[in-house]
């Protein structure tokens, strides 16, 4: 069924009653003689418009995967299905090409049996959407004969109305937390089988990650998955190199803006720097690997340094550093500009300069904002992923050398997901273990900020 079959569906029968409802609602204010009425025309109009069209909708939404299952199931007993392979790849890219076929005549072919499995698919999946569209014309139908029945003067459409759009609302703002409970329970659920096979002491405290993707899932070698050198690389990487440029750059220029620049200049440098914000990463990736990287390798050999790598942390770090710079930049602001200006009048009356009123005054006053802002910012950092997959390296070494090539989490996360692994051998299922403890950090720093902020905000209001 095509996607928007249901949304041009639900949309012209909607409109349909929304435009006999209103006119309804016309007809009963030309017959009434009070002045006083419980609601709008439009109200009638848009409490038709919601009984027709959301249900008929819904359905028709899950009717899509159900009718995917029914058509693939007829596909599957049909007599052109008997010679097809029993498992593996083949079966899979002979269905997948006859779908494409079904929807596709002209399509390239390369298997024989694809282009008739093609059109027992092109009638069957005809079959099911013309029963989905018929059953949804008869929930449109029966929406419409309740509405029709409910119609009346006295009706108060509009309370109806603001409660089923708070209803859709409501449904919308589920969507966000259903997908972080979707995403924890698969991490949770394919880590538990992960440490099914890989102790968890081993994979969080060993020091050796050299995980062997070819290896016999009966005889796997727990020590190979060590991941210390990957939490210190993330760490080393993202919230100590990255921070040393970010910090101090977006604090003096937090400062410089809200405190010593004037108002022209701020309205061009401001969103000059939060421009840097909006660059892709993928950007910075390349400006990394390309460009900062072999600087610094090219330095390092000036100074006389022994085989320093082109794909060192301090390269990835450094470009990290400065793309989180708007992100520290603009919460250090804001928590300065929240500071009362009553406290800066106060400081500069009794005789401060305003230097000393910054760092004595405004400074200590907004720091748990600040804090705050950092916290996000290295939440921010050691959850990226292309700057370092395209400028670290993927050699897990604990080091503290910044010139050293050094890996992350998220850099495994993408090699180990990479490729046709078997998603029952823990090299690929380590991959989920990875994104379950960087989840988890990441969550914990979030939540920790964002009440470093609110406490803040509650002392100055």
């Amino acid at each position: 069924m095509s996607p928007a079959l249901p949304i041009l569906l639900a949309l012209g029968l909607g409109l349909a009653a929304w435009l006999f409802a209103r006119a309804r609602a016309l007809t009963f204010r030309a017959n009434s003689t009070s002045k006083r009425h419980s609601a709008l025309p439009s109200h009638f109009g848009w409490y038709a418009a919601l009984w027709v069209a959301v249900p008929m909708a819904l359905f028709l939404l899950a009717w899509g995967p159900i009718s995917s299952q029914l058509v693939m199931a007829d596909v599957l007993d049909s007599p052109a299905a008997q010679d097809l392979p029993a498992f593996g790849q083949q079966r899979m890219a002979i269905l997948a090409e006859a779908r494409n076929l079904a929807s596709n005549p002209g399509g390239p072919n390369f298997y024989d049996e694809a282009r008739t499995l093609a059109q027992v698919y092109a009638e069957s999946s005809q079959f099911y959407t013309f029963i989905g569209v018929g059953i949804a014309l008869l929930i449109a139908g029966a929406s419409a004969v309740y509405v029709y029945l409910r119609l009346k003067p006295d009706l108060a459409a509009r309370n109806h109305v603001e409660r089923m759009v708070m209803g859709v609302l409501l449904a919308f703002s589920l969507v966000a937390i259903l997908t972080t409970l979707g995403i924890f329970a698969t991490l949770v659920f394919e880590t538990w089988r992960f440490f099914g096979m890989v102790s968890p002491l081993d994979f969080l405290f060993g020091v050796q990650w050299n995980p062997d993707p070819m290896s016999a899932t009966e005889h796997i070698d727990a020590s190979r998955y060590g991941a210390v050198p990957l939490f210190w690389g993330t760490l080393f990487i993202g919230a100590i190199i990255a921070m040393i440029v970010a910090i101090p750059v977006g604090m003096m220029s937090a400062i410089y803006l809200t405190q010593y620049a004037n108002p022209r200049f701020r309205a061009w440098a401001k969103p000059a720097l939060e421009v840097l914000a909006g660059v892709p990463t993928v950007v910075y990736g390349y400006f990394a690997a390309l460009t900062i990287g072999p600087a610094i390798r090219n330095v390092a050999l000036m100074l006389g340094v022994s085989n320093p790598s082109s794909e060192s942390a301090l390269s990835a770090g450094l470009v990290m550093g400065v793309m989180i710079i708007p992100f520290v930049s603009s919460m250090a602001d804001d928590s300065i500009a929240a500071v009362p200006s009553a406290m800066r009048d106060g400081s500069l009356a009794m005789g401060a300069t305003k230097n000393e009123t910054i760092r004595r005054v405004l400074v200590p006053a907004a720091l748990p904002g600040i804090v705050a802002g950092v916290m996000l910012a290295i939440s921010r950092a050691i959850g990226e992923t292309m700057i370092v997959v395209m400028a670290a390296s993927t050699a897990a070494n604990l080091s503290a050398n910044p010139l050293e090539a050094m890996t992350t989490v998220t850099v495994q996360i993408v090699a180990l997901l990479t490729g046709e692994g078997s998603f029952d051998h823990p090299t690929t299922l380590a991959a989920f273990a990875l994104g379950f403890v960087l989840f988890l950090v990441t969550l914990a720093l979030n939540f920790i900020a964002l009440r470093v902020v609110k406490r803040f905000r509650e002392a100055y209001e």
